[in-house]
């Protein structure tokens, strides 16, 4: 009898493995999520209904990724309002965004609340079809947080077209819907004379196609302006409207000709009269009333204060925008210093001198103040019960876009689901996701090069090296003492192989080349360890 139950115990096992092999691990993770048994193999051929009233940002990515022919499985695809979509209705959540996605017996449904809902819902399901074997399965998705993207913010060289158009497929596969176009180093962007000033016809072509490919992967393209530096608050033509005002609108409005929807103004890093609080309240009253409000498909713009942290924050500024200027602006914020993780005491706080939510400006994984080191470690500290008190989460990157990204995926991941957000598997599916075939190389390159060590903004993280440490701290005590020996040394001449393993690995691989060709000073670094 023993052994009648030890066998069904194992092939309980067996069959329990098999089921759970095929549940694709989806990312962002979802809301909520109800897998059943197998549906069908992964068949070459599916087809398409509703794809002439649904979303066709969505419709085009299934046609890329799949064989659509008039038979096989059936995908009835649209949006609420859609008649071929009518009866699933109600099983989507009543957020903007959401998604119901359902696959049982040679039949797929994807229903989105909106555009974005159904896209989203569709790279959902190109997840799951990568397994051999297609699970059946339920969800019911929606984010967290209404805005999430990255700012491209940082000091340093500005990210490539290319670059750009990459990121924003990244975006759309991992559900972040919003970039903040911002370098520093683009003279018609700020920092100099040339903000009031059109792009010259090559760069406006260019910033058009930008637009363009993030639109295509619902990407909210924010064109942001920074006057501050250069910037007159009076009204040279007695109209009782500041000059730089309407220089600004105009600015919008040529930005709105290339597509731009959603545009910012940043004060951040300035000194001297650009930092009046009165009159950057007064500036963003007037292009909201004669801007934002006389489209009907413009979003709320948004502000970079001068006091953008708390440790930055004195006197009335603070609450002079919160009290002056409209309340439709979303204001930005870094946290309690300019390099900081977000608490909840932290949106308490900020949330309670500008009255509104804040939205974030989060500077992490950016390193312009840390030039020699990447961050390609877990993204941990921020507190997973702060979703409502946002106006929106962003991230500012690294200047190496795909270096960044292995901290993207998690910030898509923590901004769409808080509540079910692990920042260690998150970090584990993040360089999965991003070097597929080269998993183990790639995991020891990130596993070392995760804390900044001693600098000015304060920030460390913890876990540098830990394979490593955990030898050489033994080698290290026992070589001090004088009694070291001869497997010592080898586990420690073990851990320096790997990193000459996984550099040479990564070197020689074709998945992501732009990647390596971004990490491979610190790839040479590794050899010659």
């Amino acid at each position: 009898m023993g052994k009648i139950k030890l066998l069904l115990l194992l092939l309980f096992c067996s069959l329990t493995s098999i089921i759970l092999a095929q549940q694709v691990t989806i990312s962002p993770i979802p809301q909520t999520i109800s897998w059943g048994e197998k549906a069908f193999e992964n068949t070459t051929s599916y087809f398409l209904t509703g794809s002439q009233t649904a979303d066709q940002d969505a419709v085009k990515l299934l046609q890329s990724k799949l064989v659509l022919n008039t038979t096989g499985v059936e995908i009835i695809i649209g949006e609420k309002e859609d008649s071929a979509v009518a009866e699933y209705i109600a099983e989507v959540p009543d957020f903007n965004e959401a998604y119901f996605l359902k696959i049982e017996t040679g039949r797929i449904i994807i229903v989105g609340a909106d555009e974005s809902g159904t896209f989203y819902g569709v790279q959902s399901l190109l997840q799951i079809l990568s397994s051999p074997e297609v699970m059946s399965v339920t969800i019911k998705d929606y984010p967290n947080v209404t805005e999430r993207g990255i700012i491209e913010g940082y000091y340093g060289n500005p990210y490539s077209h290319q670059a750009r158009q990459r990121l924003f497929r990244f975006f759309g596969e991992n559900k972040m819907n919003v970039y903040i176009y911002g370098p520093k180093d683009d003279p018609y962007h700020g920092f100099g004379t040339k903000w009031r000033d059109p792009y010259p016809s090559a760069q406006a072509a260019q910033m058009k196609e930008l637009i363009d490919a993030a639109h295509q992967n619902k990407v909210n393209f924010v064109w942001a302006v920074h006057p501050g530096n250069n910037i007159s608050w009076t009204d040279n033509n007695s109209d009782g409207i500041v000059d730089d005002f309407v220089a600004c609108k105009n600015k919008f409005q040529l930005m709105y000709d290339l597509g731009v929807r959603s545009f910012a103004v940043f004060f951040d890093d300035i000194g001297g009269v650009g930092a009046d609080p009165v009159n950057q309240a007064k500036m963003m009253n007037y292009l909201t009333t004669e801007f934002v409000n006389k489209k009907t498909d413009v979003s709320p713009l948004l502000l970079c204060p001068t006091q953008y942290n708390k440790s930055w924050s004195s006197g009335t500024y603070l609450s002079i925008l919160g009290t002056q200027m409209d309340k439709s602006v979303r204001i930005m914020w870094t946290g309690n210093s300019v390099v900081d993780m977000i608490n909840k005491s932290d949106m308490d706080w900020i949330n309670a001198q500008i009255s509104r939510k804040a939205y974030i400006w989060l500077n992490y994984p950016v390193t312009d103040y840390c030039v020699d080191h990447l961050l390609m470690g877990p993204t941990y500290g921020n507190d997973l019960n702060i979703a409502s008190q946002l106006s929106g989460f962003t991230a500012n990157p690294m200047e190496y876009a795909e270096a960044s990204k292995v901290a993207l995926y998690s910030i898509a991941d923590y901004s769409w689901n808080m509540s079910k957000y692990n920042s260690n598997s998150s970090w584990q599916r993040g360089i999965k996701y991003l070097m597929p075939d080269n998993y183990e190389a790639y995991r020891v390159f990130c596993e070392n090069n995760i804390d900044l060590g001693p600098t000015g903004h304060g920030l460390r993280r913890t876990g540098e090296s830990a394979a490593f440490k955990t030898v050489s701290d033994a080698f290290m005590t026992n070589f001090t003492a004088g009694n070291y020996n001869v497997a010592q040394i080898n586990a420690l001449s073990e851990q320096f192989q790997r990193f000459i393993n996984s550099s040479n690995e990564l070197s020689s691989s074709t998945y992501n080349t732009y990647l390596i060709e971004e990490i491979k000073p610190w790839m040479d670094v590794f050899s010659l360890m």
